[in-house]
C-alpha cells in the first residue's frame, strides 16, 4: 500500500484577495501543511493554469459571470478570468509549504475547454499525467486536499476512484464555492454514495 496527498488548485486566485476566492479557502493552509509532515510516498499538486481567454471565463464570451452556456454539448459555468498562465493568481498560496511538493501537475491548458478534475478535461477528451505520476510510483491509495470541494476536488475523487485507487476525501483541507448553499452538502453525500470516505486529518495517523 503506498499513499499520495494531492492537493488541488491551492492558489492565489481562489483565496481572499484573488479573483475567484473560496470563501475562506486560504483557511485550509495550515490543515494542509500539517499533512504534507505525514508519511505519504508522495505529494501532488494540480495547478489551473490557463491561457488567457479561456474558455470557462465569462469576459471571453462577453457575457456575465455565473451564466451557464453550452460548448460543444457540454455545459459550462462561465468564471471570472482566474488562474492565468505565469500570472500572481495562479501561485500557490504563500504560506504554502510548496517545497514539500514532489510534482505540480498542470490542468486547464486547452484554451478551448475547461478542467474541473485533476486528471481529465471536463469532456474526457484529454488526460493530464496524473495517473501517470501515480501509477509510476506505484501509488494505491490517494488523499485528497484543495479548492474546492465542490467542484475540483469532487471531480478529481470521483475519477481517482475510477481509476482504480483508493480515495479520502480530507475534509477539513477542503472549502467549498457553494454557488447554491447546499453545494457542499450535497457533494458529500453524493462522494459517501459512490463509495469515496470523507475523513478529517486528525484521522491521518501514519
Amino acid at each position: 500500500m503506498k499513499k499520495a496527498l494531492i492537493l488541488i488548485d491551492i492558489q492565489n486566485d481562489f483565496c481572499p484577495q484573488g479573483s475567484l476566492p473560496v470563501p475562506d479557502g486560504d483557511k485550509i493552509v495550515p490543515v494542509v501543511n500539517e499533512l504534507m509532515d505525514k508519511n505519504f510516498d508522495l505529494i501532488v499538486a494540480t495547478k489551473d493554469w490557463h491561457p488567457p481567454k479561456h474558455i470557462s471565463f465569462a469576459r471571453t464570451h462577453d457575457k456575465k459571470v455565473g451564466e451557464v452556456i453550452e460548448i460543444q454539448g457540454q455545459k459550462q459555468i462561465l468564471w471570472p478570468d482566474h488562474c492565468i498562465q505565469n500570472t500572481w493568481g495562479a501561485e500557490f498560496h504563500p504560506n504554502l509549504k510548496a517545497n514539500k511538493i514532489h510534482k505540480i501537475v498542470f490542468k486547464g491548458t486547452d484554451p478551448h475547454i475547461d478542467s474541473y478534475s485533476g486528471f481529465f478535461d471536463n469532456a474526457k477528451l484529454k488526460n493530464t499525467e496524473l495517473d501517470d505520476v501515480l501509477k509510476s510510483n506505484q501509488i494505491t491509495h490517494v488523499y485528497l486536499v484543495g479548492l474546492a470541494t465542490d467542484y475540483c476536488v469532487k471531480f478529481t475523487a470521483i475519477d481517482a476512484l475510477n481509476l482504480g485507487y483508493q480515495t479520502f476525501v480530507i475534509l477539513d483541507g477542503c472549502k467549498a464555492v457553494n454557488l447554491q448553499p447546499e453545494d457542499e452538502q450535497k457533494t458529500i453525500q453524493d462522494l459517501k454514495s459512490r463509495g469515496i470516505k470523507i475523513i478529517f486529518s486528525k484521522e491521518v495517523n501514519f
